[in-house]
């Protein structure tokens, strides 16, 4: 009767290293993409607008103390309880409490999901289906898709895949390593409420900025350290210097390094004048080299595999060491 006992006692302290559960998440993200129905973030949404609804009023200030309370309402009773059944398990069940962990992170990747939005994009471009290609492209970018040609549009598909690679991909993988599900939630949480209230103009300017700038905040150092390993595994002092001296100057410091080091990677360049609801903005050129082919989307999804093998890799052996 021994040996139950202290196979009980095995398994409750039982750790399972963080790069291990990573890898059974990633696993999850390849093989099932996002959950087609029932998505946490689309009730999670939903629930965002109705306190958008209910507290976006006024002027000046108010806006601004109305959004600070709508981000801290909608993000920490998650948080909290995230935290407390992750407590609660550890103690009852260290394998419940891994297993919870590899489906957090499991949702909050959205690396899948963003190969099969490319896909239909390179199928009508190889189709000279422009208008598909724009339709498709749509569904993946905030800015006007209706008069783009084929370099836009390839350009657009190119940065929109760079840019979320970090934030539905490295962003989480960094945030679940410095700081478990938690630390994964937060910034899942607050990345979805910067898509949805980080806009400049009236209704959003300050109702949105505390969204924004935590968004900003969370995603600066994985940005960062994205954007130096799109340079690293290309063996690219390019893309060093378009990290430092374009994606540093750019409207957002972290869209900007990860665009400019990942162009420059590819041996591209990107940006230009974009619409966004109906206005023009004036925006830099990013990377250096040759204007982008159809092939350079697939080119992109390689880099960002390769870079997320890399840090998988490294993680693992720095967990077997």
């Amino acid at each position: 009767m021994a040996v139950p006992a202290q196979l009980a006692n095995t398994m409750t302290e039982l750790t399972i290293p963080t790069a291990v559960l990573a890898l059974l998440a990633l696993l999850g993200d390849r093989v099932f993409g996002e959950p087609r129905r029932c998505h946490p973030l689309v009730g999670f949404g939903i629930f965002a607008s109705y306190l958008e609804a209910r507290l976006n009023r006024g002027s000046g200030s108010l806006k601004l103390w109305a959004g600070a309370l709508a981000y801290t309402v909608a993000v920490l009773p998650p948080v909290l309880v995230l935290y407390g059944v992750s407590v609660v398990l550890i103690e009852f069940s260290p394998l419940l409490e891994a297993l919870l962990s590899v489906v957090i992170l499991y949702l909050a990747i959205g690396w899948q999901s963003m190969r099969e939005h490319v896909q239909p994009i390179l199928t009508a471009l190889e189709q000279r289906d422009l208008p598909g290609a724009r339709q498709a492209l749509s569904y993946i970018v905030s800015r006007d898709t209706a008069e783009l040609n084929d370099a836009q549009v390839l350009s657009a598909s190119i940065e929109t895949t760079l840019e979320n690679s970090s934030d539905a991909l490295f962003a989480s993988l960094f945030w679940f390593a410095v700081a478990g599900p938690c630390g994964v939630l937060v910034h899942r949480l607050s990345n979805t409420l910067d898509a949805m209230w980080g806009y400049r103009n009236a209704r959003f300017n300050l109702f949105g900025r505390v969204a924004a700038r935590c968004d900003d905040v969370l995603n600066f150092i994985p940005a960062q350290l994205t954007a130096l390993s799109f340079a690293l595994v290309s063996f690219s002092a390019s893309a060093i210097r378009c990290l430092v001296f374009q994606g540093w100057r750019w409207k957002s410091i972290n869209a900007g390094a990860v665009m400019a080091s990942g162009a420059a990677a590819l041996g591209i360049t990107v940006g230009g004048a974009a619409n966004y609801h109906g206005q023009q903005q004036q925006r830099a050129t990013l990377g250096a080299g040759r204007l982008p082919q159809p092939g350079d989307v697939r080119r992109s999804v390689r880099l960002v595999d390769t870079v997320c093998a890399v840090w998988l890799l490294s993680a693992l052996v720095g967990a077997l060491l």
